[in-house]
């Protein structure tokens, strides 16, 4: 028998393999091999060179449509627990791909950066797994519900060059979860739903390195270009962010990932609707 072509065992090659891979459950294995072979030592990543295509796989359910279609439900029902969970679990799937998609996608970086951007794409499969077991655990299942897709279309709008990338997606999209997932996890302790606490403390933890790994990079990008971090974030969050921006902002966990008094400042400054905030 003729042996393997070497770029078939390569980890690159695994890394795009992963990425494209469309079912939710093998996403989440090969994530998880390659990552054991990085955090094993038997793979150091370095740069993995021009990406050419880079296509994603996603599985035909979840049903995209836009965010003000999706249905609001409160979470003192079974159902809207289910419902929630499946939007976690919807932003996990993207995240596991924008982090596969930050290592391939940007040659020319330290060999750190490659290293981070896989370790996050390992958190993401396991916090996907954690919440679609809690799915079926609740009697649902990834892909029942519809979802949006502004968190990898964002992905798409900063795939040419890593400095955008790394102030909008982690900085701006994903720094969102530090800010709303301590209500949640208000209110579904509010309702006695302990274990589904649990886990979104787990994420809410692991989600601050994540955003600290974007604004870690986005500042070395910046150094290495000659720009002012703060003015820079501030650009490009008025050139690619349309949305409204809406507090409240959890400054804590924010200064914790790497954001200065004077960008969250800044993001409060622009919030559309002070008057919508909790008191």
């Amino acid at each position: 028998m003729p042996s393997a072509s070497p770029d078939l065992l390569s980890p690159w090659y695994q890394a795009r393999a992963a990425l494209a891979e469309p079912d939710p459950v093998h996403k989440c294995r090969r994530v998880a091999v390659l990552w054991e072979r990085v955090a094993s030592g038997r793979w150091q990543p370095d740069d993995p060179g021009e990406p050419g295509l880079l296509p994603c796989g996603r599985p035909g359910r979840p049903h995209m449509v836009p965010p003000a279609r999706l249905p609001r439900r409160g979470l003192g029902t079974l159902e809207g627990r289910r419902a929630l969970i499946h939007a976690v679990a919807h932003i996990e799937f993207n995240a596991i791909n924008l982090g596969l998609d930050a290592a391939l996608r940007f040659p020319g970086m330290p060999d750190a950066y490659y290293r981070d951007w896989l370790s996050v794409a390992a958190d993401e499969a396991r916090h996907f797994s954690m919440l679609s077991d809690r799915l079926e655990e609740l009697g649902g299942r990834y892909g029942d519900l519809p979802a949006h897709n502004g968190l990898w279309d964002m992905a798409e709008k900063t795939a040419h060059d890593p400095l955008v990338r790394m102030a909008l997606v982690p900085r701006v999209l994903e720094a969102r979860g530090l800010d709303v997932t301590p209500g949640m996890i208000e209110k579904l302790a509010a309702v006695g739903d302990d274990r589904t606490v649990e886990l979104l403390e787990v994420i809410l933890e692991e989600e601050e390195g994540h955003v600290a790994i974007g604004s870690r990079w986005f500042h070395y990008l910046c150094q290495e270009r000659g720009v002012a971090p703060e003015d820079t974030f501030r650009r490009l969050l008025e050139e690619y962010y349309k949305a409204p921006l809406r507090g409240p902002f959890n400054r804590p966990a924010r200064r914790r990932a790497g954001f200065s008094d004077v960008e969250i400042d800044r993001l409060v400054a622009l919030d559309a609707s002070p008057h919508d905030r909790p008191s």
